[in-house]
Parts: structure tokens; sequence; C-alpha cells
């Protein structure tokens, strides 16, 4: 081997370890959220059983609370307990100050924009969604309203008259960085003479 192979050798080898790293990471990080989803689904069935609290693995501090249904844009989803980053990772969280859904008041789900809530960008008034809870009942809401609001200036107020969602995530859709003060938000209302 001569010199100027030898070198690109060594600097080619390096970066083939760099890139199967890499991608050794992607398989393992997709390869985790397909599990999770598989433990959250059994976690879900054994709620329903046993209608108490199951975390989905045993160090989880959430489970789940209800399974969100879109028919229009054939979605099923579970929705988790609490809104930590952590819990965002794996599904919509619901936020634990406000009501479980289909209670009076406004039941909060927080979830990523470019993940579990993309959806949201094509829901329209109109819309139903279904939400199961661990009762095995079914509670259909309406879309009525989609809005952008500025997270720091605006709050969800509560409808002290019916069972109502709000679906909160990050705003634009198509940002390239995350976070920022723009919130997309899609209110639902239950009416129980729907049901």
């Amino acid at each position: 081997m001569n010199m100027p192979s030898r070198l690109l050798f060594w600097i080619m080898l390096p970066l083939w370890f760099l890139g199967i790293g890499h991608t050794g990471y992607g398989v393992w990080i997709f390869m985790k959220a397909e599990l999770a989803q598989h433990l959250i689904e059994r976690a879900w069935v054994q709620t329903q059983n046993e209608q108490r609290r199951i975390p989905p693995w045993p160090w989880a501090d959430t489970w789940p609370i209800a399974k969100l249904r879109v028919p229009q844009h054939d979605i099923e989803m579970f929705v988790l307990s609490g809104a930590s980053g952590r819990t965002l990772a794996f599904g919509p969280g619901h936020v634990s100050s406000s009501p479980l859904p289909g209670s009076i008041g406004t039941a909060i789900f927080n979830g990523h924009r470019d993940t579990h809530f993309a959806f949201l960008e094509h829901m329209q008034a109109g819309d139903t969604i279904l939400i199961d809870d661990i009762y095995g009942q079914t509670t259909p809401f309406t879309i009525q309203d989609m809005q952008v609001v500025d997270a720091r200036q605006s709050i969800i107020v509560q409808d002290e008259s019916h069972a109502q969602l709000a679906f909160v995530t990050c705003y634009p859709f198509d940002a390239i960085t995350p976070g920022g003060p723009l919130r997309y938000i899609v209110i639902g209302t239950h009416h129980a003479s729907s049901t």
C-alpha cells in the first residue's frame, strides 16, 4: 500500500466507524419508539381491565388515560397522563391541572407538532374526535375552532357548561427550530345530545 492510499485509509476508517455509530443510534431510537408504543398499548388494555393506573414500564411516571381516535384522518393514539417532555416523547399528554376528557370543563392535551399532533394542521371545523376512556365509554367531540395564539399572552378559558378538548401544539408546523411563543390550538366540544 503506497503512502497516499495508507493516508486515505486512516482518514476514512474513523469516518466509517462514525457512520456506523450514527446509523446504529438511529435504529436504536426507532426500535425504542416502536417498543414503547406496544408497551403503552399493553398498559392501556390492563388499565381498562383493572380500571387503575398501569404504567407502560416499571420506571414510567405516566400511564395511558384515554385513546384518541380521528376517523377522518385515520388517527389512533393513546393519551398519557401528564405533559412533561419525557411523556410527550411517547405520545400526547393530558395536562393534569385540567379536567379529564369527557368531564365538564376543558381537558387540555399537549403534543409535538412534528410527530403525534402533526394531524392537527389538517383538522377542520365539524371534524369528529372520539375519546375512549378506561371504562369503555366513547365520547365524541366536534371541532369548533382552530386558532394561533401567543403562549406568553393567552390562556385557555375553561368552559363550565360543556365538556371540551383543547389540543395545543407549537406553531408553525413547518418551523425549522423548535419552540417559539406561538401555539396552534384546536377546540372540540361535546354536547350531551350528540351521544
